[in-house]
């Protein structure tokens, strides 16, 4: 069962994720910066207590657990592979989390809301993404009674989620708009209209590899419709922007953008010792020489999923243990390489 993130989805060239995500708050509980201990363990629980019922209604296993017992390494891990936020993983209080087996669904237990459900899907595909989540959305409701007022709408911890609760992202690849400094215009010309740009793992975070997250900003006073319809609109505009600037680059320099990409791949290839921001960095310039049909690989190969494979958690997690900084870089070398297919001439 392939995950999301190895998936070669429609549009992936600019559009690595679609991803829904709605907030929920459960009407017997205070929210959850006033939860004492002993009602977070109950929160807990009672959520979890759902995970047998998705697994029959679904078609797919879901797994349940206390992401406050997990290892560091474990939790990073999620966190680089999107399945829980930074704020769940770093949070001292008991939290839980609910996983589909295939990684696209998700549900965050005592976060900043006691419930959030996630659902992410491969490439341009907001629509899949939010059938998901609406679809698990329904059922949670059978089975706990979340807060909800005629007039606001769901009642949420922050009051910038109030009323849909829901958050609609795209994960986009920009490499030639970051090059030509342009990401600055198009985060103050998209704020117009509700919608911003924030880095690969959302507020507070810094893009990698020219990776980054467009999601919609409003949710009071819109239909859940309205916000996938305007992100939508922003976020095709956005691609043509990122694949024209793409032509014009290719139109004054390809001679010297081809050579960089296979000077790229050479020093991916037979590297002993990388660090994650310089592996993020090259592997960029691959994906972005791949999509641009420069260089020819023997088999069929996600760069986005060798980009998540880097990250200093999920090798770590591969490896079975917590190594230094240095055992990391050459671990990762070793990755990349093996990993990396051969090149068609």
């Amino acid at each position: 069962m392939l995950k999301w993130y190895e998936q070669n989805a429609a549009d992936g060239d600019v559009v690595i994720s679609s991803r829904v995500r709605l907030a929920r708050n459960l009407s017997k509980y205070p929210f959850p910066s006033k939860l004492t201990d002993e009602q977070a363990d109950e929160l807990v629980d009672e959520v979890k207590e759902v995970t047998s019922s998705l697994t029959e209604n679904q078609n797919r296993k879901f797994y349940s657990c206390s992401v406050s017992t997990l290892s560091d390494i474990d939790k990073t891990a999620m966190v680089e592979r999107h399945i829980v936020s930074p704020l769940l993983a770093e949070k001292k209080q008991v939290t839980g989390l609910i996983l589909s087996e295939d990684e696209t669904i998700s549900i965050m237990i005592n976060e900043e809301d006691h419930i959030r459900i996630q659902a992410i899907v491969g490439g341009m595909n907001l629509e899949q993404a939010y059938e998901e989540a609406n679809r698990i959305d329904d059922m949670t409701n059978e089975k706990l009674s979340f807060s909800y007022d005629e007039k606001y709408g769901y009642l949420t911890a922050c009051p910038t989620n109030v009323g849909t609760g829901m958050r609609a992202s795209y994960m986009v690849f920009l490499p030639a708009l970051s090059s030509a400094r342009m990401m600055q215009k198009l985060m103050e010309e998209v704020s117009k209209y509700g919608v911003t740009i924030r880095g690969i793992y959302g507020e507070g975070t810094k893009s990698l590899g020219s990776i980054y997250q467009i999601s919609n900003q409003k949710t009071l006073g819109i239909s859940e419709r309205e916000i996938l319809e305007n992100l939508n609109r922003i976020v095709v505009q956005v691609v043509k922007q990122e694949r024209k600037r793409r032509e014009y680059m290719l139109s004054v320099s390809a001679d010297e953008i081809e050579d960089q990409v296979y000077r790229t791949y050479g020093v991916l290839k037979y590297s002993r010792q990388i660090s994650s921001t310089d592996a993020m960095t090259l592997l960029s310039q691959l994906k972005f020489g791949a999509d641009c049909g420069l260089i020819k690989f023997d088999r069929e190969f996600n760069v986005h999923q060798l980009m998540m494979g880097v990250q200093p958690g999920s090798l770590q997690w591969k490896l079975g243990k917590n190594v230094g900084s240095v055992s990391r870089d050459r671990s990762r070398a070793d990755y990349i390489r093996k990993e990396l297919p051969d090149i068609i001439s």
